[in-house]
Parts: structure tokens; sequence; C-alpha cells
């Protein structure tokens, strides 16, 4: 018979934060010695409720209902998504200017050249 395991909160939001960033859950379980499944129930739980979600033991206070309802807005979007797609908009900034200073760098050496 297995025993049931309690984990911290802090774990549990630092697995969900590693998944989100896009490290592969096979590589998060293996370091963290869990099962997959675990991780991915801890993901859908805040993906559902914000990080309020993952909470510890016992009966859920009202306030932390409220607090967990609170954190999803009227679109349904969580702060955490929020982050993400924020995250990923900027990487994409970053993406673009790294071409374009590329171009220039190439460009200023062609000039440089013909000089």
């Amino acid at each position: 018979m297995t025993k049931h395991r309690e984990y911290p909160t802090a774990l549990k939001q630092a697995a969900v934060a590693r998944m989100a960033a896009g490290e592969s859950v096979v590589a998060v379980a293996r370091d963290l010695q869990l099962r997959g499944r675990l991780l991915y129930a801890w993901r859908d739980k805040v993906r559902q409720g914000g990080s309020a979600a993952l909470r510890g033991r016992g009966r859920p206070r009202k306030r932390a209902l409220a607090v967990a309802a609170a954190a999803v807005d009227e679109t349904g979007e969580d702060e955490l998504a929020r982050a993400q797609r924020r995250v990923a908009e900027l990487e994409r900034k970053i993406g673009q200017q790294q071409v374009d200073l590329d171009f220039f760098r190439r460009a200023l050496r062609h000039v440089k050249e013909t000089r």
C-alpha cells in the first residue's frame, strides 16, 4: 500500500513554473523525483484556479477561495497565463531586435568595405 505524501506549496509552484517556462515534464519529474501525472494535476489546478489552488492540507478557507476566484479575470485568464503571454511577447520582440541588429551590422560592414 502506498503512503499519501504531502508536498509544500512552494515546491508545487516551482514545478509548475518550470513546466510553464518550457521545461519538459519528464525532466521536472525526474529532477524532483515525482510522477508526471502529479505534475500534470498540479498544472491543471493552476490553470483552473490560479496558484492559490495549490493549497496545503485541510479545507480551503472562504478568503482563499475568493482570492483564487479574483485571480482569474473576466476573460478567464489567470495571472500566470498573462505573465506567460507577456514573456512570449517580449521574447518575440527581442528576437526581432536581434534580427534588426544583425542586418544593420552587415550593412555597416558592407559600407565600410566599399569605402
